[in-house]
């Protein structure tokens, strides 16, 4: 099977064309060929050509992964350079040096064909004539099933390139080539950009997760009405064991049901959102707004898009640091795991504050969570990106979203979900009900009885902390009564619990993702300085509170 890698900038259409030629955006996402680069990759419907979305490029560190990616290309394969029209002579010029060192067949296809008012057939012409490959142009957005067919055919004619001479806007003998300019937006402004990006991603983050949290409070107890009692009812005069595995307090069927619930409509409207702002443009607008206050805690403009995913599902959030700059995905996977409540966390802290009779406490929650979160990836960052040089690159288009690129994009977020991250769930609920049926969870509260006394809290509370190693709904076990339990529990002690619960160590299958997309040891490393912070962070409203 013959290999096709697409590679390019970022923003210049590379997803779009993925997935128009895949006909769809669910793939396999995985290291490409024992590299460390995490590539789309997927078989067309002639079985005869897979294809490889490689990382676009926007940082010049990022051209060693894509250099990494061509590397482990063979001869036979064929590597499709993809540069928006507009500015094909910049990027061309940019791009030279990576293909210099490659020995793989070329083609090139231009996109945003539609921006260009006039000479695109001359561009077309002079890149033809410099890198000697074939070139064609067109608008992805609107192409026809003709525009897909000539574009199968430049795949099959590329050819190996000529001399690949520099070619740049001072040196094109093109006089009469007229684009359109991408709009100029207040995202731009020096002063006022950065805040409203920061308006846009709470924005992002709170209709998606507001609108989940308020849908799956409904569908809940229609699901336990109609389903769980009736399941329980069914198997009260089963075995324990069996009881517990299905219906105990962490079963397939209680806890799995449930897990879905809440997870689901998080991940489904977390994706619809940020579907939106990709399409739209909107997303490139924030990136560049908030690259450069990001760039001092160790992250970068592209990281926060897989953050806010993280407040819906922490697993699929990891999964989208595939798209991080290499040289901050770490400090965004440390961030995610530390900072981002997922929908599970923020339901059961919701619902805990709730029964402790103090609700107003989940702002100031949220407040703290967000500024340790700042300083905890600012301390233990892997390096620095504070200095890596930024390509530039002129803003991209706003324009409204498609639908079929919003369905693609949903779609292959909930693939990634329940194909990859449901299954861990469900063998956690396993693990989970195990430890309760052997009380090994009562045992291991009893042992650490002293460090719950060291830090003013009474080892009653000590199930919801374990539970929630597994699962961050873990504390929901704490609801038991009605909540007298919390209810007995100060002010200092109920944040000093929901916040040891939540930070201590990621949920058990994050961490079991961090250790598969990345490494064990890295994922070792960053449980202990996890534990670490926020252990000292505890300490600290320890003292001043008590």
């Amino acid at each position: 099977m013959k290999n096709v890698a697409l590679i390019g900038f970022e923003s210049t259409g590379k997803s779009s064309l993925f997935n128009l030629l895949t006909r769809s955006s669910v793939s396999d996402e995985r290291n490409f060929r024992g590299s460390s680069i995490i590539c789309r990759e997927k078989s067309l419907e002639n079985g005869q050509v897979k294809l490889i979305d490689t990382p676009g490029i926007r940082y010049k560190s990022d051209n060693t992964t894509t250099e990494l990616a061509l590397s482990a290309l063979q001869r036979s394969d064929t590597v499709v350079v993809v540069m928006r029209a507009t500015d094909a002579f910049s990027e061309w010029e940019k791009l030279t040096p990576l293909l210099q060192r490659s020995h793989q067949q070329v083609a090139i296809v231009l996109t945003f064909a539609d921006k260009v008012i006039a000479g695109l057939e001359q561009i077309i012409r002079v890149l033809r004539e410099s890198a000697q490959v074939p070139v064609m142009a067109l608008d992805v957005r609107r192409a026809s099933e003709e525009g897909l067919q000539l574009l199968l055919r430049l795949i099959e004619q590329a050819g190996q390139p000529g001399s690949l001479a520099y070619v740049s806007n001072n040196s094109v003998p093109v006089l009469n080539i007229s684009t359109h300019s991408p709009q100029q937006t207040w995202f731009e402004h020096p002063q006022a950009g950065p805040l409203l990006a920061l308006i846009a991603v709470g924005l992002l983050f709170a209709v998606p997760v507001w609108a989940a949290w308020y849908f799956s409070s409904l569908l809940q107890p229609l699901v336990e009405v109609t389903a769980i009692h009736p399941i329980e009812s069914v198997l009260s005069q089963s075995p324990t064991l069996l009881q517990a595995l299905l219906t105990g307090s962490y079963g397939l069927i209680s806890l799995g049901i449930y897990s879905f619930i809440w997870a689901f409509p998080a991940v489904l409207f977390m994706a619809f959102s940020v579907a939106i702002a990709e399409d739209s443009g909107i997303k490139e607008r924030i990136i560049f707004a908030l690259d450069p206050w990001l760039c001092r805690i160790g992250l970068n403009g592209t990281d926060m898009i897989p953050l806010l995913s993280g407040f819906g599902c922490n697993v699929v959030a990891v999964f989208q640091t595939r798209s991080c700059s290499r040289c901050s995905r770490q400090n965004c996977i440390s961030t995610i795991a530390f900072g981002a409540a997922c929908s599970y966390q923020t339901g059961a802290t919701l619902s805990l504050f709730s029964a402790a009779g103090h609700p107003a406490l989940f702002a100031p929650y949220l407040l703290l969570l967000f500024i340790t979160g700042c300083v905890h990836t600012r301390l233990w960052k892997n390096r620095s990106v504070e200095n890596t040089e930024r390509l530039e690159m002129a803003p991209g288009w706003l324009q409204w979203p498609r639908w079929r690129a919003l369905r693609w994009s949903v779609k292959n977020s909930f693939s990634q979900f329940l194909l990859q991250a449901m299954p861990l769930f469900l063998i956690i609920c396993v693990i989970g009900s195990l430890l309760d049926y052997l009380a090994i969870i009562d045992a291991i509260s009893h042992a650490l009885a002293p460090v719950a006394a060291f830090f003013h809290l009474p080892a009653e509370v000590l199930p919801g902390i374990i539970f929630s190693l597994i699962r961050k709904d873990g504390l929901m076990v704490l609801n038991q009564d009605s909540g007298a339990l919390i209810q007995t529990l100060t002010l200092s002690q109920l944040i000093l619990l929901v916040w040891i619960a939540s930070t201590l160590m990621a949920c058990l299958v994050t961490v079991l993702i961090i250790a598969r997309e990345v490494s064990w040891r890295f994922a070792a490393r960053l449980a202990a300085k996890q534990a670490v912070s926020s252990l000292v962070i505890a300490m600290a409203i320890t003292l001043i509170f008590t």
